[in-house]
């Protein structure tokens, strides 16, 4: 009998805690995912913030030198561990373009050149989302000639406006 007793003691005991470790709900998991990918986001937009002024140069990759377009992108994700391409033109094959409301702060957008319509040629990365209303960090050739940050809906951004990706959720390892 005592054993009897001791053995539903011992089993009650034993599946309380295996019922408390049940009890965390699964959405905490995802929560901190998310929150990741958020602080992730953050940062790359603070490290991108970090070369404002920046001077524009050609084929440039670093700080030092200057960047060109898709070489100051290049620069900030690797920061992070992310490679993207080189070349803006490799853009328009990558990624899954998303639709306005999905745009977040660190997703790439994809532009055509400002002389042929029909080429890739600029990129930069959303700093404040907002749709076609978001605000981008990118190094530019034209006015600012340097690292600046840009308004997606301006004329000259709107026409040439290609598609946005988001490479941090697609080449993450979170």
């Amino acid at each position: 009998m005592l054993i009897k007793i001791s053995s539903i003691v011992f089993l009650l005991l034993f599946s309380n805690c295996f019922q408390a470790h049940n009890n965390v709900p699964e959405t905490e998991t995802v929560q901190h995912e998310s929150d990741r990918t958020s602080i992730r986001r953050l940062d790359v937009i603070s490290f991108a913030k970090d070369h404002l002024g920046t001077t524009y140069k050609y084929a440039g990759i670093s700080p030092a030198k200057g960047f060109d377009c898709s070489g100051f992108v290049h620069f900030v994700y690797k920061n992070f561990d992310i490679d993207l391409p080189r070349g803006s033109k490799e853009y328009k094959l990558l990624g899954t373009a998303l639709k306005p409301e999905e745009f977040k702060v660190g997703d790439i957008l994809v532009f055509y050149g400002y002389k042929d319509l029909t080429q890739i040629g600029h990129v930069g990365i959303i700093c404040e989302a907002n749709g076609m209303k978001s605000k981008f960090i990118h190094s530019s050739s034209g006015k600012a000639y340097g690292v600046t940050i840009s308004n997606l809906d301006s004329d000259h951004y709107a026409r040439r406006f290609y598609k946005c990706i988001d490479v941090i959720q697609e080449g993450s390892q979170n």
